[in-house]
């Protein structure tokens, strides 16, 4: 699910849906919210998602995990903008989302593999 991390919005582990927009939910007040959809990683749902999630497997992205929520999310919210992303843009999109396990390289190569997905889909 989606995890506390930084508390700074450093990290974003915490990632998730507000509208079509990503937002790290540890410094986002509910008062902030208004009527805003928000969606967390156990919410996503659709061809998307289910074309990121299966990238991460195929690819064995996770190393111990703790980012991945945070990671799929925004990667999903890049897809749905940008149908085929640049290394530059898919490295803009995460710039915010950490990964100690540095899997870096994997989370590219998962996202071209869900936008290829999506393509032909």
């Amino acid at each position: 699910g989606t995890k506390y991390g930084c508390g700074i919005a450093q990290c974003g582990a915490c990632t998730v849906h507000v509208g079509d927009r990503t937002m790290r939910s540890c410094v986002l007040p509910v008062s902030a919210l208004g009527d805003r959809p928000v969606t967390t990683i156990e919410g996503l749902e659709g061809p998307t998602a289910a074309a990121v999630q299966k990238a991460w497997r195929e690819l064995d992205v996770p190393q111990c995990g703790f980012c991945q929520s945070g990671q799929v999310m925004t990667a999903a919210v890049l897809l749905s903008k940008v149908p085929k992303p640049t290394d530059d843009d898919i490295d803009g999109a995460l710039a915010g989302n950490v990964c100690r396990c540095a899997t870096y390289v994997r989370i590219r190569a998962a996202v071209h593999a869900a936008a290829e997905e999506l393509s032909h889909g």
